[in-house]
């Protein structure tokens, strides 16, 4: 990696913005609790094991029960630990005590889950006549969603012995290597006017109004990512490769399939939401940026152009009280209990805010244990593209708050219904926006600004989909160069947002800092998949009677209880159906319609008045 220069580096100004109380979590003193509730948790997981270990196929169904919850408690002390550490590092990426104890936990509690591991390998190998009595018992009963969830992975199951040391040596594979790229990133410094700016920084510059300051902003980033490409290029070919096997010693047959398994959806399902989305390229992010294009008077936009503020958008400075103001309300008008669990996240700390160096630059909702509660991380800049972050990441916490009581193995989500209530909260806060303004010109920019987020969350999430599809295939022959990936990058690029860009050479880089291909492979359809999904929900409660919201709260309240398809039947949808992809992208497409309509319709009022 190439070091970056002395320079002066810019700080994060002082502000009211919140950081949030991690003491729900772990309680001072932080090491000597830590160290004492791991060595509690290791005698606890020892006696679990001699007491089940080999007995699993004789436990009385009530017996078995017990069995699950104790597993269960054994997990959540260990989650407890883990994500505080996992969020204590969050904002700390550049302190080596941070990341130290993140890899302490990470390792201990590894060695720990070790001994438990007997405990999951056993339920698949049981019978469906044992499990079906033993499930006779309720508490036994309560714990079918996760049983099942389990038993669908038992065709790809190895050898206990293969499967403990695969297990023993997960800290010295993947989790390794994200460490590394999120602590290289965290440590990277982008050269902009004499200053040295950190990753958040530097990206939001390129939003700036200035065309000049986002296009300093993009070469930056084009000559730090291009200094250290060859390190992400080595990081990555790693990852994939270690997947690659892992996927072959299992029986995947293709590099996305554990991935949609883990999600209880079909592959199928999959590659229809990808190829309507592929399809609708010319219809969506093509005619889209060509609109725009005619907005900023050039023939064609540069790459860095692609989120630029729009000529005629109004320039509003947002505070986080303003924004704390327009989320909750959204969420009130929606259901109330919606905006009392988000309320908590203000009241009781549960944010943390401030943009500041070494915090990840990025913007989550960590759900924690559901003995504790959620806590979210972002960047608040004090503008509109925060108040929408803010909505998706309190989305998501409403959600994890909502599906806790599910306990520790089934609170969580598949990936295609865990962003159903963030992209849900940011359709709620757009919507109470645009109907709360008048003046048509700022309507018409917040509709212009919808349609760019819906073309992130959808178009480009899915070519993110096909970068990641296009390098696992192409690893299996060998390893890519760093060229190689720019040239499938630009590739991809080009294809999705189509010919009103322009790309520089230094844009083949830009594939390096997209975090979710290192941290979680094929995390990224999940985004397309949850707003198509999100717009044909919101088709349903546009047109439906009283009772909606109630049953959308089930939805969430569900957690990993139930599958995409039973969760959607209530409202009468079917994800299997080719039509639903192409509803949700409907609503896109209407919205590029409405705005195309008002260009038109401005310019001919311009020629009568010319005519004049």
């Amino acid at each position: 990696m190439t070091a970056a220069k002395t320079i002066k580096t810019a700080r994060a100004k002082p502000s009211n913005l919140p950081a949030w109380d991690l003491s729900a979590l772990v309680q001072e003193p932080i090491e000597k609790n830590i160290q004492k509730a791991l060595l509690q948790a290791a005698g606890e997981a020892a006696a679990f094991q001699k007491k089940y270990r080999g007995e699993l196929e004789r436990l009385a169904p009530d017996a078995f029960g017990d069995a699950l919850a104790e597993y269960e408690r054994l997990q959540e002390t260990l989650g407890r630990l883990y994500s505080y550490a996992s969020l204590n590092r969050a904002t700390k990426l550049d302190d080596p005590k941070a990341g130290q104890l993140h890899q302490t936990v990470m390792e201990r509690s590894n060695d720990i889950t070790a001994g438990l591991l007997f405990f999951r390998l056993g339920i698949n190998k049981l019978g469906d006549e044992n499990i079906a009595e033993k499930l006779k018992n309720p508490v036994a009963r309560r714990y079918k969603p996760f049983i099942d969830h389990v038993r669908a992975f038992r065709p790809h199951q190895l050898s206990d012995e293969v499967e403990k040391v695969l297990h023993e040596r997960a800290v010295t594979g993947s989790p390794a290597w994200v460490r590394m790229f999120d602590e290289t990133t965290a440590r990277l410094r982008f050269k902009v006017g004499g200053k040295n700016l950190t990753e958040t920084e530097v990206f939001h510059q390129m939003i700036s109004r200035d065309p000049k300051k986002r296009k300093a902003a993009a070469k930056a980033v084009e000559k730090t990512f291009g200094d250290n490409i060859q390190t992400f290029g080595f990081i990555l070919n790693t990852l994939v490769k270690e997947k690659d096997v892992n996927d072959r010693q299992r029986g995947f047959k293709t590099p996305v399939a554990s991935m949609n398994l883990e999600n209880q959806v079909e592959d199928e399902v999959v590659e229809a939401l990808v190829k309507a989305v592929r399809d609708s390229y010319p219809r969506l992010s093509h005619r889209y940026y060509k609109l725009k294009a005619k907005w900023m008077r050039a023939k064609k936009l540069n790459y860095w152009d692609r989120n630029a503020p729009l000529p005629f958008s109004a320039v509003r400075k947002l505070p986080w009280r303003d924004a704390e103001k327009i989320v909750l309300n959204a969420y009130r008008g929606f259901h109330p209990h919606m905006a009392e669990i988000g309320t908590r996240f203000f009241r009781e700390n549960w944010i943390d805010a401030a943009p500041k160096p070494g915090k990840d630059s990025g913007a989550f909702s960590a759900a924690t244990v559901p003995s504790a509660h959620p806590y979210i991380l972002m960047n608040y800049k004090d503008d509109i593209e925060s108040v929408m972050t803010l909505a998706h990441e309190l989305g998501h916490g409403v959600h994890q708050v909502l599906s806790g009581p599910q306990g520790y193995l089934m609170a969580d989500t598949p990936l295609t219904l865990a962003e159903t209530a963030s992209v849900f909260g940011e359709m709620l806060t757009f919507r109470a926006l645009l109907a709360a303004e008048t003046d048509p010109t700022i309507r018409r920019a917040l509709l212009a600004k919808k349609v760019e987020d819906m073309l992130n969350t959808v178009v480009r999430q899915i070519a993110f989909h096909e970068f990641e599809t296009a390098v696992h295939h192409e690893r299996k022959e060998g390893e890519l160069t760093a060229e190689r990936l720019g040239q499938i990058w630009i590739e991809i690029m080009k294809r999705s947002l189509g010919p009103a860009f322009t790309f520089d050479e230094g844009y083949k880089y830009f594939w390096a800092y997209i975090s979710h291909f290192y941290h979680v492979p094929f995390y990224v359809y999940a985004y397309a998949f949850a707003d198509c999904l999100v717009n044909a929900l919101y088709a349903v409660y546009q047109d439906s009677e009283k009772g909606f919201a109630d049953k959308f709260l089930d939805l969430l309240k569900a957690g990993g209880t139930k599958k995409y398809d039973e969760l959607l039947k209530p409202f009468g949808l079917d994800a299997r159906d080719p039509a639903f992809w192409k509803k949700g992208l409907s609503v896109v497409e209407s919205f590029i319609d409405q705005l195309e309509k008002a260009e038109n319709a401005g310019r001919l009022r311009k020629r009568k008045r010319g005519a004049k």
